[in-house]
């Protein structure tokens, strides 16, 4: 990523939690998300890698809520700085790190699960950054991918994401995430979930 794209990342970190399914401060809406990714995430004590965290709304979800060992990766320093501040007291504690999510410089075949949201279709080259996180991922691993292609005509529709992930995994199933209860309002764009279990 290019010192702009980090500067335009870090000016939005300021409001990216006013964005209700970012800050997940309405207990509905954070509802909404455990419930989604729990059951999908598994059992506590799963290690998870959390690319593109932003602030760290998700993985502090996911270690608070699931008892899971959450590594968030953030190339702006700016969303990391406040993350690690969401983060304070937390147990287990989410470690955050500063690196570009295409790669993220985390050790292979170490994750079981590997969750990127509104990460896949900003990246310069989307199949070389699935391969990078697939290959984190231990044998039995499951990839979580939320995705969407909006109404600003940015992103990459559910049909254009499965056949991405389907170049390097055989189990690949979609969910819309229509529901306005995981946004805060109703929406009239593509949104959805990805599941990869191998």
């Amino acid at each position: 990523m290019t010192d702009e794209a980090r500067s335009l990342w870090d000016h939005e970190a300021q409001s990216f939690d006013d964005a209700a399914d970012h800050g997940l401060r309405d207990p509905a809406i954070r509802r909404a998300w455990a419930d989604l990714l729990l059951p999908l995430v598994g059992d506590p004590g799963r290690r998870v890698a959390d690319l593109g965290c932003g602030t760290g709304t998700l993985s502090v979800l996911l270690a608070i809520e699931g008892r899971h060992v959450v590594r968030g990766v953030d190339f702006s320093p700016e969303m990391v700085r406040r993350a690690r501040a969401k983060a304070k007291g937390i147990v287990p504690l989410p470690v955050f790190t500063e690196a570009d999510a295409a790669h993220p410089g985390l050790s292979p075949g170490s994750y079981d699960v590997v969750l990127a949201r509104h990460v896949l279709w900003a990246m310069p080259d989307p199949a070389a950054a699935l391969a990078t996180w697939i290959d984190l991922l231990v044998p039995t691993g499951i990839l979580i991918l939320i995705e969407g292609r909006w109404h600003t005509g940015v992103g990459l529709r559910a049909s254009e994401c499965v056949d991405l992930v389907s170049r390097f995994r055989d189990d690949v199933s979609v969910q819309p995430l229509d529901d306005a209860s995981f946004w805060g309002g109703a929406i009239d764009d593509d949104r959805y979930l990805i599941v990869s279990r191998r």
